[in-house]
């Protein structure tokens, strides 16, 4: 090539290069926002044909199965009293299922979604962390932690609902049915963090065990591989040392979870469905619950997901504090992953809301109706020209 070539070439790249760049970067948006509108497409057809499914989903055969199983326990046509001994363990079955079913199922979106936060250099996002991931460890990988988390969540699933049920109705029979309707969602903030207190302390164990397994490549990739090998470096106080940030990221998500859950519930009676709910057959009851329950997990992925990012890092790193993580990360790193997480706990809680409401109409527990404001109340509303 003479060097009369290479003078211009310079030339012909600098005033072909503009066109190049626009060009790539109309392609780029092209396919992007194709991929929005097939996701939203395919999201709405999905959202749709679950709606469809619950629509004509009758709990009857079912029901009738689990009553003979359950026999001994709960006669076909007993109705469990409200606020009872067997009303609370039931609800708390109920919590076992529903958390423990959906956490263990959406294990490998987790895992990307830990890896993603305490490697975001490797795993830059959901789609590169599966392909790295599977590309590195096989597909096998994708299971890892399911023991801890299945052990784990249906701990914290028999903690979150069956204590929320009964610090609700605690707190309630304290505040009196005025009070009890006036400050409704203040009561429902204080019954779910209250129940997630302890329900965090059953946790706290197997989540410090899944996120090792998840995310150290030199621990075992087992429950009964990794939870003695935790136990004897660092005693118990390393099943625990997680446990305050896991507190700072449940206890938000969980009060968002049950309060904005409850107050969407009324609301969706209140302005969206076109009957009441005594008219509602138990289908559409459960209906109204699944996307109620996915509004409520979208708001709770985004006030929980700091904390996530914190104690996936503390479980990670043995030697690490909470602050340390916060000042290494900063505000933009506290961040990462969220939407894989936004997507996860939407879905999450729309199903663990839809199980735990079906095992209330499967055992028969009562299920009240939306708050109404007690007579009484709409009395000295009324005298006081304030209603």
């Amino acid at each position: 090539m003479t060097s009369e070539t290479w003078e211009k070439s310079p030339n012909i790249i600098r005033a072909s290069s503009p066109i190049s760049s626009k060009s790539s970067w109309t392609g780029v948006l092209v396919v992007l926002a194709t991929w929005i509108y097939l996701y939203f497409n395919v999201l709405c057809l999905l959202f749709d044909g679950i709606i469809q499914f619950l629509y004509n989903w009758d709990p009857t055969p079912i029901q009738e199965s689990l009553t003979q199983l359950t026999s001994p326990i709960l006669a076909a046509d007993e109705t469990v009293a409200f606020g009872s001994g067997k009303y609370y363990l039931l609800c708390g079955f109920g919590g076992i299922l529903s958390c423990g079913i959906t956490h263990t199922a959406i294990v490998p979106l987790d895992l990307i979604k830990c890896r993603i936060q305490v490697n975001p250099e490797k795993y830059k996002g959901i789609v590169s962390g599966f392909r790295t991931t599977v590309g590195e460890e096989g597909i096998r990988a994708l299971a890892k932690g399911w023991a801890p988390t299945a052990v784990g969540y249906s701990l914290q699933g028999l903690g979150k609902f069956g204590f929320y049920e009964m610090f609700k109705i605690l707190y309630s029979d304290m505040l009196g049915e005025e009070l009890t309707y006036q400050w409704r969602t203040s009561l429902y903030l204080a019954a779910s963090a209250s129940a997630e207190f302890f329900a965090d302390i059953m946790l706290a164990p197997m989540e410090a065990t899944k996120v090792r397994v998840q995310t150290s490549p030199g621990a075992p990739p087992t429950l009964r591989g990794c939870a003695p090998m935790i136990y004897k470096n660092e005693g118990l106080a390393g099943f625990y040392k997680g446990l305050p940030p896991l507190w700072m990221r449940q206890i938000p998500y969980t009060m968002m979870k049950f309060a904005c859950f409850e107050r969407t519930v009324e609301l969706l009676y209140k302005y969206c469905v076109p009957k009441p709910r005594a008219e509602c057959s138990k289908s559409e009851q459960l209906v109204v619950t699944f996307v109620a329950g996915y509004i409520a997990g979208v708001f709770c992925a985004v006030v929980s997901h700091p904390a996530d990012t914190v104690v996936s890092k503390l479980n990670q790193d043995s030697g690490s504090t909470a602050a340390g993580i916060v000042k290494k990360l900063g505000f933009a790193g506290l961040w990462k992953g969220l939407v894989p997480r936004i997507i996860m706990i939407g879905t999450l809680t729309a199903l663990q809301w839809f199980i735990y409401d079906s095992v209330k109409v499967v055992f028969n527990l009562p299920r009240p109706p939306p708050p109404q404001m007690p007579e009484s109340l709409k009395k000295k509303l009324e005298a006081a020209g304030k209603l």
